[in-house]
């Protein structure tokens, strides 16, 4: 019955209260209903009045990342110049806040270790906690047996007396929270200017310090004592030098004074871009030639791996695969009129660009082309006549010698950049007065002087020297066509000047050459009679094109021309050993370098022709078109020295690569039991049994 006592006595309590509150008329619901109130602005008691066009406009405020309180003026000292330099760039980071710590990583050692130790010590702490709770839940426990009977009996006499207690303590805390005031939330106040806040933290890249030490440039003290008479002396001799330059200012033309101008603004724009451009030169030749790779990754493939599978169809045949085709836009209207391999890099060839026409002489180049890299040559030299024919040394591979339509030659230098030859020759210190058609290194003289040989139309041979930077040239033999001296009525002979053509050099015996004229007739010269020959072939009836010794057999050479004819020859016999008739003008020949037997030939009507005399010595065993057009005429051929491919040039700028099939190049058969035999002899004798048979015949008719 005592719960129920207590509850009435609660409601009554609350009723009551109620009552008072609304006698005293108190407002309970005071700041509980503030949104349906209506909001008035506070103004602060020191606010502008402004106008609406004054409240709308808007003012930015910019953040940079500059310190205002860094320093502008700091100066360092440059030992390039030698003075002090104001440094442009100025740290602007200002450190609020730094702090030194290290991390280890959890899976190293030590960071292991440090895991382990803090779980021993967690584990150490939550045990004592453990033993603590414990304790204090016996002790709890020990405390009500003791006074059991205490509390059993107060608890009967308590029970009575607590109810009208309890009653009193709730009354008043009703009472004290009725009574208590309801204090009103805080307002916000709202802004009264239109002011709009844009603000952006950029992230500020972390500062790098870059300092290199260098070793000052070496210095020296410089003394010496000067007088009155020295230092007049050296002033006139100033004055003098001004005088001979105005002097020779005034005696060129305003022409040569554009070009010399032109010139030097060439060079400075050269040297101003050398420092960026030289960096990347060899970055970007790399790439280039990667990229080209890629390009012609198909070619490359071909030109390392295929190989003809339908020449084992064929009846002693073979073919020729197009691989690469080099031009360039510069040489496009001129004609291929020299090829050569580099001597050294097996890869890189140079081609001569000129014209054959009379009436259409222009500018020549001189490119020099990579297998790396079709696309663009390597090198590239431009010359105001015609290159008409080049060679380059064996034993400094980056000289070129080249000769002009003009009689001039010339020493092109691979290893400096710039355009113009090293040495040339000039009227004055002496040239041909036709075109230069040949020109050949020479093993170098007893004071190791360069050497080189030229022949032009001018019925001259020419031996040139390198002396002390400058072309020494002496007339080894003048070509004088037999029997056609006239007599004058004044007593005098004159002599009708033969036109040199093509001239080889023997490969073992060093005195001894051929010389090709336009007449059709092949002299065999020695270096050291310039007045006379030592044989005279009457081997064409057009001009000679082109005379090679063969590069195995010694007594053998070989000629073409353009009555259509290939004659193979042995020197000691002024009779031919083999003929061919090709049915169109030859423009060059070439032997194979792994054969004594095969060589090639090309004809103007666009094709080439490939012979091998073991295999067939009648007729061609490869005839084929190589060139786009047949308008197009073939002028040269060359062999490289260790690929198995041939490279041809027409009268339009083209160069085209082409693949020998495997039956252009067949080696001896291995037999069983037998070792194949190779080397140099083994080539004689091939060519020797031929031309036995060939002797043979000539010796019954």
């Amino acid at each position: 019955m005592p719960s129920k006592q207590i509850r009435k006595q609660s409601v009554s309590v609350t009723r009551g209260a109620r009552r008072r509150d609304e006698d005293s008329g108190t407002d309970v619901g005071e700041g509980t209903d503030e949104w349906s109130q209506s909001k008035a602005t506070v103004r602060p008691p020191d606010q502008l009045e402004l106008t609406d066009a004054e409240l709308k406009e808007e003012f930015t405020r910019i953040l940079t990342a500059n310190n205002p309180h860094a320093p502008q003026n700091i100066v360092r000292y440059s030992f390039k110049e030698g003075t002090y330099k104001l440094i442009g760039f100025v740290n602007q980071m200002a450190v609020h806040f730094s702090q030194v710590g290290n991390l280890i990583p959890k899976d190293s050692d030590e960071g292991r270790r440090q895991h382990y130790r803090d779980e021993m010590v967690a584990g150490s702490q939550e045990s004592i906690k453990v033993v603590t709770s414990e304790a204090e839940n016996l002790e709890e426990e020990e405390e009500p047996k003791e006074g059991e009977a205490e509390a059993e009996a107060e608890a009967e006499a308590g029970s009575q007396t607590d109810i009208p207690a309890a009653a009193e303590t709730t009354e008043k805390v009703i009472e004290e929270e009725l009574m208590a005031p309801v204090q009103p939330k805080e307002r916000k106040l709202t802004n009264q200017f239109n002011f709009s806040e844009r603000a952006s933290q950029t992230f500020n890249n972390p500062p790098r310090d870059r300092e290199c030490q260098m070793e000052p440039p070496p210095r020296t003290n410089f003394s010496a004592t000067a007088n009155q008479w020295e230092i007049y002396d050296a002033y006139v001799d100033e004055l003098e030098k001004q005088e001979k330059t105005k002097e020779k200012e005034k005696a060129k033309t305003p022409v040569a004074k554009k070009t010399e101008k032109m010139a030097m603004r060439k060079l400075t724009s050269m040297e101003s871009q050398s420092d960026d451009i030289t960096k990347v030169t060899q970055a970007a030749k790399i790439v280039e030639r990667m990229v080209n790779q890629n390009t012609y990754d198909d070619v490359a493939q071909d030109f390392k791996y295929y190989e003809d599978a339908a020449d084992e169809y064929r009846d002693q045949e073979g073919t020729l695969l197009p691989l690469w085709k080099f031009q360039n836009d510069k040489a496009k209207r001129l004609a291929v009129t020299a090829l050569c391999w580099n001597p050294k890099y097996k890869d890189l060839f140079a081609v001569g660009h000129g014209s054959y026409d009379f009436m259409k002489q222009s500018h020549g180049m001189l490119l020099l082309y990579s297998m790396k890299n079709p696309s663009f040559p390597e090198y590239m030299f431009s010359s105001e006549s015609g290159i008409m024919c080049l060679d380059m040394h064996v034993d400094h591979p980056y000289l070129v010698v080249v000769g002009y339509y003009d009689g001039n030659v010339a020493i092109y230098n691979l290893k400096k950049p710039h355009s113009q030859p090293c040495f040339r020759s000039t009227s004055k210190s002496g040239k041909h007065t036709d075109p230069v058609w040949q020109v050949k290194w020479q093993k170098d003289d007893m004071d190791h002087n360069l050497n080189f040989f030229s022949v032009s139309s001018d019925g001259r041979i020419v031996s040139w020297t390198l002396i002390k930077s400058e072309l020494v040239h002496i007339d080894i033999i003048k070509l004088k066509t037999e029997g056609s001296t006239t007599e004058i009525p004044e007593g005098l002979q004159l002599h009708t000047v033969g036109c040199g053509t093509a001239f080889d050099f023997h490969k073992e015996i060093d005195y001894m050459f051929l010389v090709g004229t336009e007449e059709g007739k092949i002299y065999k010269c020695s270096k050291s009679y310039s007045s006379q020959f030592l044989d005279t072939y009457d081997a064409h009836n057009m001009a000679v094109d082109a005379v090679l010794w063969n590069p195995y057999h010694t007594k053998v050479f070989m000629s073409c021309s353009s009555d259509w004819t290939v004659k193979i020859w042995d020197h000691t016999i002024k009779t031919p050993m083999f003929i061919y008739d090709l049915n169109s003008a030859v423009g060059d020949v070439a032997w194979a370098p792994y054969s004594s037997t095969v060589f090639a030939a090309v004809t103007t009507d666009g094709k080439a022709h490939v012979f091998d005399l073991a295999v067939n010595k009648y007729e061609a065993i490869c005839n084929q078109p190589v060139v786009a057009k047949k308008k197009n005429k073939i002028t040269h051929v060359q062999f490289n020295p260790i690929h198995p491919i041939i490279i041809v040039g027409d009268d339009r700028g083209h160069i085209i690569c082409l693949k020998l099939s495997p039956n252009l190049r067949k080696m001896p058969k291995e037999k069983k039991g037998q070792e194949v035999q190779k080397g140099p002899a083994v080539e004689i004798a091939k060519l020797d049994k031929l031309l036995n048979l060939v002797r043979e015949v000539k010796t019954k008719t």
